[in-house]
């Protein structure tokens, strides 16, 4: 059975806060009385326990989701808008609830943690707008006597399946589409983070979304089998993850069973690149942006630093003298600049990159270590001198380091650039006009931030190139969700 700890929250609105899973309109808990610990990664004070669904629950999840679409998928383009604009204004109006939730099982700081939740709720604005913006055509016919029309259905079930980086966000950019366009869907949100997701499952309530439309299985030892269900069903038509490449290939190659339509959004190795002719302190600044939300822990985080030789010292103290001014503690308190990292294994990672950095010949500027006490804490760190050669080039390290590589000349930097399996984003500063150009058409990846750390907003279509994905999500990520049917009208 699920357990509480109802006075860790300290919510305006403690009813938010769920320990059962959703299913059909009910919070359910596991048929065995299985749970899943969730601790707060700043302090390791436990939060409560969610169920350790298992298959049979995910069966009843997507059967639930299939039967319920029978009706929404039928629903009008105005009245699903309708309802993911009150969907959007609940979580406007719960915004400082919903941020504490984050920060308390994310440990991102509240100030991140409410500019998450307007993202999140952004989704639902953009996508409800998108509901009543689904377009059919007209296509003139060869033959007098044959009218051709095309007109655009919803996919069906949807299996979402979401990171604990972004608690909220990732599930609103996914669900808000998948509801606009007259989709059904089964989430599974991630073990370490899954009480933001069950209290946007409470607000859907709120917000009038019928029994069956959303439902929401919690799993951790099952996530296997329960994968597997969510990829392989053939009630589900439609398969939404957001993760490791690793784990994408693998769901990829689960969907590919029964052919569902896929939108992967994988792993990113970015790229971030300082020119000569950049301006160096904007430079700085969108190096702290991008590298260091989240403590480093975004998929689209300045991975590798290039900086031009000419300007790589005046770049490197710099960046260096910021990043020593960050404070590193609970994202409660109002004075902390950086949250911890989200659980032992990333801290792992982490000092195994600094250390393979530094055995290559790199200098620690800034940070370099675990910060001692409690909580799961690794200091912002600036490396200087890294080589090209070095582990943090070739995989995402995914926390709070700063590496940074020098380089000569613009086609050196694009080939190291490119020189990566994957592709979801990359930046570079510069104030040649050419130059932007030029860089921006050669980065494989599939979103380039010119002079800019961040990117990502509603409107834009987010993904990439290479192995870092399939599809887009924001902008017109409503298509994937919907299916074109042409209907040819003859005998006129």
């Amino acid at each position: 059975m699920a357990s509480t700890n109802a006075n860790v929250w300290g919510l305006q609105d403690p009813s938010l806060i769920k320990y059962q899973s959703y299913i059909d309109g009910k919070w359910v808990s596991a048929k065995d009385g299985g749970s899943i610990l969730v601790t707060n990664p700043a302090t390791g004070e436990e939060l409560g326990t969610v169920p350790e669904m298992g298959l049979e629950e995910t069966k009843a999840a997507i059967a639930a989701a299939g039967n319920a679409f029978a009706s929404w998928g039928k629903t009008t383009a105005r009245h699903r808008h309708d309802i993911l604009m009150k969907f959007y204004n609940l979580m406007r109006e719960h915004n400082d609830d919903l941020a504490r939730i984050i920060t308390l099982e994310n440990g991102k700081t509240l100030t991140e943690a409410k500019g998450e939740n307007a993202y999140s709720a952004s989704f639902m604005e953009w996508y409800a707008e998108e509901a009543v913006r689904i377009y059919g055509e007209h296509i003139p016919s060869p033959f007098t006597n044959l009218r051709n029309v095309v007109i655009k259905q919803p996919v069906g079930v949807v299996s979402i399946l979401t990171p604990w980086n972004f608690p909220s966000a990732m599930i609103t950019r996914k669900l808000g589409a998948a509801l606009a366009a007259g989709c059904t869907a089964v989430i599974k949100p991630p073990p370490e983070t899954p009480f933001s997701a069950l209290a946007l499952a409470e607000l859907s309530r709120r917000a009038g979304v019928p029994d069956g439309v959303i439902n929401m299985v919690t799993t951790q030892k099952n996530v296997i089998e329960v994968g597997r269900e969510m990829c392989e069903n053939k009630i589900v038509r439609k398969i939404s993850f957001t993760g490791s490449t690793p784990v994408a290939k693998s769901l990829y190659g689960m969907a590919a069973s029964t052919l569902k339509k896929v939108s992967i959004e994988a792993g990113g190795n970015a790229p971030f690149i300082v020119f000569d002719d950049a301006d160096i302190d904007q430079a700085v600044e969108g190096a702290i942006s991008c590298k260091f939300r989240g403590s480093g822990q975004t998929c689209v985080c300045a991975n590798r630093i290039y900086v031009q030789s000419s300007v790589y010292a005046d770049f490197a103290s710099k960046l260096a003298e910021k990043v020593a001014a960050f404070k590193v503690g609970n994202g409660l308190d109002e004075t902390t600049t950086h949250g911890p990292l989200i659980h032992e294994r990333a801290i792992s990672k982490v000092a195994r990159h600094v250390e393979d950095a530094v055995s290559r010949g790199a200098q620690v500027l800034v940070g370099g270590k675990r910060v001692d006490g409690a909580g799961i804490f690794f200091a912002p760190t600036v490396l200087s001198e890294v080589p090209a050669g070095a582990l943090s080039n070739f995989e995402e390290t995914f926390g709070p380091v700063a590496a940074l590589t020098k380089f000569e000349t613009e086609e050196e930097v694009i080939a190291l650039a490119n020189n990566a399996d994957v592709g979801l984003a990359g930046y570079f500063f510069s104030r040649d006009v050419g130059r932007v150009w030029r860089v921006a058409e050669a980065l494989e990846v599939g979103m380039v931030g010119t002079n800019t750390g961040l990117i990502s907003h509603a409107t834009i279509p987010f993904g990439g190139v290479k192995e870092s994905g399939l599809g887009r999500e924001g902008g017109h990520g409503i298509t994937e969700y919907l299916n074109q049917k042409l209907i040819t009208f003859g005998g006129l």
